[in-house]
């Protein structure tokens, strides 16, 4: 079991505190890579690549499909990517003792590829640069984004090991849709539909990305929602949640479903399903990256319904 404050001291490393970090382990003992090259690497893996390139892909999308233009898209994109990697770079940060307990050799930080300071301070690097950059998108976008940005910070730093876990998940994911439309030209709040689907998206991806390491969790004293649900109503849960939310962006928006609603919509079911239902081994990423896959198709819904997202 781990202390209650050997996971949180981790954020005064950019403040100031250096406390003893285990040595980097250079990736080059007969000249392969060098250490700063190495550095590089590990930080790339340790950012959470796949969901942080998703969701910045996925923002992107919409930010284009509502008008943004070329320059508030780009900075929509940048505020988004400097939001996910400061969340990402948290998150190892402060797992690192658990993801060394629990040998997880995908975390360069557990390991000791990388140094729990240098994740902390690109963390608060990426943090300090979001600020600016979601203001940019318009006072109340940027708000609006801050907010989510906080939420992931939260569960980092305390509320993954509570009843509250999806919270962030839902809060984070809600953000996004009113970060678009909230900017110029739009400036205005997204429809009801919109929000509450992005909100079930990410609790349905905060329940397929734990399923992996539940046992890890309980074991190093993490006890969010899903753990305490155990893993068998967890792979039941998460399609339920996911498919709820493609079914809101059905019945939501104006006017009868048409043929491509309900193509879209029986991807999406089918791919949540098949996320939690094909046993591939605990300790698999499949579930998570099919949650992935059904926001793909919930982008692809809102943007079929673009002018009647504000």
């Amino acid at each position: 079991m781990l202390d209650e404050h050997g996971d949180t001291h981790v954020v005064h490393a950019f403040l100031g505190r250096r406390p003893h970090y285990r040595a980097y382990v250079s990736l080059h003992p007969s000249g392969a890579l060098p250490r700063s090259s190495g550095r590089v690497l590990a930080l790339l893996r340790a950012c959470h690549p796949e969901p942080t390139v998703a969701v910045t892909v996925f923002v992107a999308v919409l930010a284009v499909g509502a008008g943004r233009g070329p320059a508030g898209s780009v900075a929509v994109v940048l505020a988004v990517l400097a939001g996910q990697l400061s969340i990402g770079w948290c998150n190892d940060a402060v797992d690192a003792r658990r993801d060394t307990a629990c040998r997880r050799g995908d975390k360069p930080v557990g390991t000791g590829e990388l140094p729990r300071g240098a994740a902390a301070a690109a963390a608060g690097t990426a943090l300090a640069l979001c600020v600016p950059l979601s203001l940019v998108c318009g006072l109340a976008a940027g708000a609006v984004h801050l907010v989510g940005v906080a939420a992931g910070w939260a569960y980092d730093l305390r509320l993954k090991r509570t009843v509250l876990s999806p919270l962030p998940y839902a809060v984070g994911f809600a953000s996004l849709p009113a970060f678009v439309t909230l900017g110029p030209p739009l400036s205005a709040w997204p429809a009801w539909w919109a929000t509450t689907a992005g909100a079930l998206l990410g609790v349905g991806a905060h329940l397929a990305n734990v399923l992996p390491d539940i046992e890890d969790d309980l074991a190093t004293g993490v006890r969010g929602l899903p753990q305490r649900l155990h893993r068998p109503a967890c792979r039941r849960l998460a399609p339920v949640v996911m498919s709820a939310a493609v079914g809101v962006l059905v019945v939501g928006p104006p006017g009868a479903p048409g043929v491509m609603d309900r193509v879209l919509t029986g991807a999406a079911v089918v791919a949540a399903v098949a996320g939690t239902a094909v046993r591939s081994g605990t300790r698999s990423r499949w579930p998570f990256r099919t949650a992935i896959v059904v926001a793909g198709i919930a982008v692809a819904q809102l943007l079929l319904h673009a002018p009647d997202m504000s």
